[in-house]
Order: C-alpha cells, then sequence, then structure tokens
C-alpha cells in the first residue's frame, strides 16, 4: 500500500515510518517543514511532501495517489487553544481524504468515556478529532489508546522526572484512585499498521491498552522497581488541582505547563478497554507487560537510542518568523552580537564541538547563567533547560538542545539553534565555519528580532551579559576543538610508532 503519514516528525509518526518500510509499505511523508526530515536514517526510503492541515488545499496536493492516510497531528503543547488548532486540522483533513479518494484514515486518539461532560478538555478533543475525521465518507479507524510508554514519550517523561527527581510526593488523591490501561509503544505501532490494512468498511472506534490496569501510584512503584530505585513515598492529599499539578510538574519535569497541565488535566478521567471495543476482537497479538514496556524504555535511555521523542513535534510559537538571512527582516529591527576567530583544528572537529553543545555536557561558558536563565524561564511558563537534548553527539533539523530547536543543521559548515524561551521577540544563535589557509575560521552570531519597546529594552539590559557570555563562549568552543584535534593527531602518532 502506498501509505501517507501525517506527524512524521511527531513522536509516534517518527518511529511510525520505519515500521510502514520494514511492512513493505511506500511511505508518503506529510509535513509542514520537510527540512525536518533531512536527517532522519529512514529519508531516502520514503517521499516526503509539503503540507499543512492548516491548508485544505496543501492536504489534497500532498495526499494525492495515497491508499491510506495516518493521522497522527496533535497541537497541544504549540498553541495555548489547541482544541480550536485541532478542529480546523480534522475537518480539512476529512474534506482533502474525501477529495482525492483515500480508503481509510487511521487516526490514534486517547481513551476515555464517551460522555462529553465527564471527559478532560485534552480528552475531549482527541474524541472531537475522531467525530470530525468520520464526518466526511471515508472510513476511520480511530484507535484510542492511554499513556504510552517508550523511551521519549511525554507520559513516560513526566513519570521518569517525577520518581527519579522525588523520593518522596504529595500527590492529588487521584493518583491512587484513578484507573489507566498503559500500552507500550511497540504495540500501538504494531496495531496501528494492521488498522491501515483492515478492509475498507465504516468508520469503527477500537481501543487498545496492554494486559495491566493499575493506578498513577502503581505505575510510579513499577518505574522506581525498573530503573533500581527505592520505593517512593506518595501521600494523596484532596486539595491538590489539576492546575496545581500541572504548575509542579512543570517545575519537576521538562515538560513546558502548555503541555503539562493538559496532560495533567486528563489523569482524573479512566482510560480503560472496554470489551466491546477492544481491538483484540479483530486481532490476537500479544502486548507487553507494564513491566516489560518500562524495562525496555529504561534500557533505551540509558543507551541513549532515543529515536524520537516529544520535543519532535513542540515546534514552538515563532515558526512563521522570518528567518535571520532576511536582510530586512520584513521591515523589523535586528539586533546582533557577532564574533569571530580562527581555530588550529580540523573544520570537522570544530563542528563536531559545535554541535555537541547543551544538554549534560553544557554551555562551556558561564554555565550557571544558563541555568538561572532556565529556571526564570520555567517560573514564566516557558520549557526551561529541562529538556537536554536527544542525543549528546548526534544532532538532526527539528532536535531540541535545551531552551533551543535545530533549525538548521549542515556539517561541517552551519549551525542555526532557534530559541524556545519566552521571550519579548525571537532570538537565534549561529555558528557558521569555513576552511581558510591560516586554519578554520569559526563565526558566531546571536541574533534578535524585537517585538516592540519591550524587546529592545530586553536587548541593551543585557548587552553586558551577553558580551561576557558569547565572548566567553565562542573561545571556549575554539579551545575544545583544538584540543580535540591534537588529541585526534597524538593518538595517530602514537599509533603510528605502535606499528
Amino acid at each position: 500500500m502506498k501509505l501517507a503519514v501525517l506527524g512524521a516528525t511527531g513522536y509516534v509518526g517518527g518511529r511510525l515510518v520505519p515500521h510502514l518500510i520494514s511492512g513493505g509499505h511506500d511511505v508518503v511523508c506529510i509535513s509542514r517543514n520537510p527540512q525536518r526530515l533531512a536527517n532522519r536514517s529512514w529519508r531516502r526510503d520514503v517521499e516526503v511532501r509539503a503540507g499543512d492541515v492548516a491548508d485544505a488545499a496543501s492536504l489534497e496536493a500532498a495526499l494525492a495517489g495515497c491508499d491510506a492516510a495516518f493521522y497522527l497531528v496533535h497541537a497541544m503543547g504549540m498553541t495555548e487553544d489547541f482544541a480550536h488548532a485541532d478542529r480546523i486540522g480534522a475537518r480539512n483533513m476529512a474534506h482533502a481524504a474525501e477529495a482525492v479518494g483515500l480508503r481509510r484514515i487511521v487516526y490514534l486518539g486517547g481513551l476515555g468515556s464517551d460522555a462529553r461532560s465527564e471527559l478532560s478538555p485534552h480528552l475531549e478533543s482527541r474524541h472531537e478529532v475522531g467525530r470530525l475525521l468520520a464526518s466526511g465518507s471515508v472510513p476511520v479507524t480511530e484507535l484510542r489508546a492511554a499513556v504510552i510508554i517508550g523511551s521519549g514519550s511525554a507520559s513516560f517523561e513526566m513519570l521518569r522526572h517525577l520518581v527519579e527527581v522525588l523520593p518522596a510526593m504529595i500527590c492529588p488523591r487521584w493518583v491512587t484512585a484513578t484507573r489507566c490501561q498503559p500500552i507500550a509503544i511497540a504495540d500501538v505501532l504494531h496495531y496501528l499498521a494492521e488498522a491501515a490494512a483492515m478492509p475498507a468498511g465504516a468508520h469503527e472506534i477500537a481501543e487498545i491498552g496492554g494486559p495491566d490496569v493499575v493506578s498513577y501510584r502503581d505505575m510510579m512503584n513499577a518505574y522506581a522497581r525498573c530503573a533500581g530505585l527505592r520505593r517512593r513515598l506518595i501521600l494523596p492529599v484532596p486539595v491538590l488541582t489539576p492546575r496545581l499539578s500541572g504548575h509542579w510538574v512543570k517545575l519537576v519535569t521538562p515538560l513546558p505547563y502548555d503541555l503539562a497541565r493538559p496532560l495533567v488535566d486528563s489523569l482524573v478521567n479512566d482510560v480503560v478497554v472496554s470489551e466491546a471495543r477492544s481491538i483484540h476482537r479483530h486481532l490476537g497479538h500479544r502486548t507487553l507487560h507494564l513491566s516489560e514496556a518500562l524495562e525496555r524504555a529504561v534500557q533505551h535511555v540509558q543507551d541513549l537510542d532515543i529515536t524520537t521523542s516529544w520535543m519532535d513535534s513542540a515546534a514552538g510559537r515563532t515558526a512563521a518568523s522570518p528567518m535571520p538571512q532576511d536582510p530586512d527582516w520584513a521591515g523589523g529591527t535586528v539586533l546582533a552580537d557577532e564574533r569571530e576567530l580562527l581555530v588550529d583544528a580540523s573544520i570537522e572537529d570544530a563542528f563536531a564541538t559545535v554541535s555537541g553543545i547543551g544538554g549534560q555536557r553544557g554551555w562551556y561558558a558561564s554555565q550557571w547563567l544558563w541555568q538561572l536563565r532556565g529556571a526564570v524561564d520555567k517560573l514564566i511558563g516557558g520549557v526551561g533547560m529541562r529538556r537536554g537534548r536527544r542525543h549528546p553527539d548526534d544532532l538532526q533539523v527539528g532536535d531540541a538542545v535545551d531552551f533551543f530547536r535545530v533549525e538548521v543543521c549542515e556539517p561541517p559548515k552551519l549551525l542555526r539553534l532557534r530559541a524556545e524561551m519566552r521571550l519579548p521577540g525571537d532570538a537565534w544563535l549561529e555558528w557558521q565555519l569555513s576552511e581558510s589557509a591560516e586554519g578554520v575560521r569559526l563565526r558566531q552570531r546571536a541574533r534578535f528580532h524585537p517585538r516592540g519597546v519591550l524587546g529592545r529594552l530586553y536587548w541593551w539590559s543585557l548587552v553586558p551579559i551577553h558580551t561576557m557570555i558569547f565572548r566567553e563562549l565562542i573561545g571556549r568552543l575554539a579551545s575544545s576543538a583544538e584540543a580535540q584535534t591534537a588529541r585526534s593527531e597524538q593518538g595517530q602518532t602514537n599509533e603510528g610508532r605502535t606499528n
């Protein structure tokens, strides 16, 4: 089959694509920013088309010639009114699918009661998207899942950080009362692929889950066992609201408030597979137990084998802003700090040093100031520094690097990071490398496009700090690159002597 994947840059979509390729399908990845897929390991095995769920015409063109499509798009964490954005996308998808004659849409939604009054805004939005997709003539298979357990998933990362950071927790009472049926990401991928191959028929809702029905306290204790930690002390109290809990999750975990709050809101709802809608009526498949799913996820984290993450789909609020190479900035103002150094290193070592910045390795210069800025960003609702990075060395377009996101990565000559912290404007940090007779020329540019007077005051008030940080940063990067090249050359010399 020729299968379209909408949401291939996201957590589930990025893992579904290679799963479909291994199943022998022709895969078309539809993205509003195709460049974000350029460095994926499977890029040469798929066709990539530009398409935006907010633009029905672009969807029609992108879906042309496909047999079925996976709809894995969700605006939660990208905009405050995610339900409105998802509503528009679902309507456009239903219209486009009908226009091009798709045989089926497979949609991954959320478990929960059909009674709208009982659902959180997040789960109600998930159900509404399913209804809107099914409003057209194209059959829709809606798979409803609860918590997805896998390295890098938002739910798993929230669970992991809460348990690892806090030996004791005061939690809302629903942590012990609400029932949940978590499912491993591997099982989700299996069911998605099988759903696309089902015979064309009427709209259908199928619920998927693992074999264990547990409370959220049970999940925390299960993670502690898998990670070799002591059993956590969990004290449920009736006064903690989802709003307060969302702020607590934001401070303790990497998840920003715009993502943490809807997830926490949903934890008050029982999310358990009903017998009538269980997908096991159609597909016999042995699903992983919670302990098995957690063990796999923990192992992948320890091995730095995280192929996709919840951070992949957090595109940030500034995606439509002008690019920094536009000299006129659409009539705006650019404030910049630009520096240049000659580096006595290979261009490969220099780029490896630059592209290894952030995460556990840190920011080389005035690390405490970066951490302070991250803490302030968290307090005012931003992403903060806790996201880290997917891998300490490997970097791809779309990857998160603390409170930046990789916008351009062209080894070994260009790396551009776009700031996603809360700012009165738009900011970039960029390094350009070029070879010359004197050595590698490293050019560093911090650029800021202010919004109004507040943006200009923000920049000018921080000029002394920026001057100190950025001067030290380029110097430390250059020194580190030179040291790496010296070590490589020394290693080659020692190897030659040995031989």
